[in-house]
């Protein structure tokens, strides 16, 4: 049941399906390059895991998926509340720890929530998101609400005997999740190639039945219409997929990580098929929009970026009272069942 590596399959795009997607990408790259300047600064603390290079497997997935799905995925959470829509001012307040950021302040870089837009959280401990993804897609089964939970991990991430026990459990109650590898090579340090004689991350779904594939994640289409084929078999209650994004971090495992472990011409590889310049080529070679339109749109997100970065200096911290409230969930919290 493993389909070979998909790549974009040539079903055409609007130009407003790729005018959206090169902004969406853009933005991500934009906000994450700032983020990393102002971590040298130290004016964001703590861990710090940075998306660039990734951008493509968060927006080809949320063109893919309906309003009402529930997005779940590790600690390198930055891009998938972007995607989705949350006001980024609110993300870069929660990097500074305010107050005014999505998790009040209180849970940084590597929790961000966003229950408006259908986002259920960053998650810190390694593979800890894949169960709760797994129990996510099983409440909408349960409610008949025909949505869906998609759960990202990390490549490190299927180590974890919570990976296993979560495929296994999805797949015996047929439950509308999508589970995704976004495999970009490295566990921190450690290579796939050293850390498991199955190099093929998308063959643990043999185990368990699951359909699975790999996909070219460099590029959006593929990762658009891989999320489309999976979440049409969710819908129909036929269960969950497994897909491992082949993509690439540009930077360390976080803010912390030189990333020695890697040779220059290794990233530059990578590099050549930039997920962002892919989009920018189609863009331009059909005549979608200028060089000119482009750079007016990059200086725009620029700017946009500048003013989150000031809304986030201008919010007041989080006050001593503030670590009594939310410590338990309300009775109408969204993601609760009855």
């Amino acid at each position: 049941m493993v389909a070979k590596t998909k790549k974009n399959n040539k079903v055409g795009f609007s130009k407003e399906t790729y005018l959206n997607w090169y902004e969406q990408m853009l933005f991500m790259r934009r906000f994450e390059e700032k983020a990393g300047q102002l971590y040298g600064q130290q004016k964001i603390r703590g861990f710090c895991h940075l998306y660039i290079g990734q951008e493509a497997c968060a927006a080809g997935s949320v063109s893919a998926l309906i309003k009402g799905d529930k997005y779940i995925t590790s600690y390198r959470d930055h891009a998938h509340p972007i995607a989705l829509g949350t006001d980024p001012k609110y993300i870069m307040a929660e990097l500074f720890g305010k107050s005014t950021g999505v998790s009040k302040g209180k849970g940084g870089s590597m929790h961000m929530f966003d229950k408006e837009v259908g986002f259920v959280g960053g998650h810190g401990i390694v593979g800890g998101q894949i169960p709760l993804g797994a129990g996510l897609g099983f409440a909408e089964k349960y409610k008949g609400t025909g949505n869906l939970c998609i759960c990202y991990m990390g490549d490190g991430a299927v180590r974890q005997g919570a990976f296993h026990e979560a495929l296994n459990l999805a797949m015996t109650q047929k439950t509308p999740v999508i589970f995704v590898i976004e495999n970009n090579g490295y566990a921190m340090g450690t290579s796939v190639e050293r850390s498991s004689n199955v190099t093929e991350l998308h063959q643990l779904g043999e185990a368990y039945d699951i359909p699975s594939a790999a996909v070219d994640a460099m590029s959006v289409e593929a990762v658009h219409n891989a999320v489309t084929e999976a979440a049409a078999r969710a819908r129909r209650g036929d269960g969950p997929t497994l897909l491992e994004f082949r993509t690439y971090r540009y930077k360390g495992h976080s803010m912390s990580d030189p990333a020695k472990y890697r040779t220059k011409e290794e990233v530059a590889s990578y590099k050549d098929r930039d997920p962002i310049e892919q989009i920018k080529n189609v863009i331009l070679n059909k005549k979608y929009a200028t060089e000119k339109v482009l750079k007016e749109m990059d200086v725009k997100l620029k700017v946009r970026v500048a003013e989150a970065v000031i809304f986030a200096e201008e919010s007041p911290y989080p006050g001593p009272s503030d670590a009594y409230q939310d410590v338990y969930a309300e009775k109408d919290y969204p993601f609760i069942l009855e």
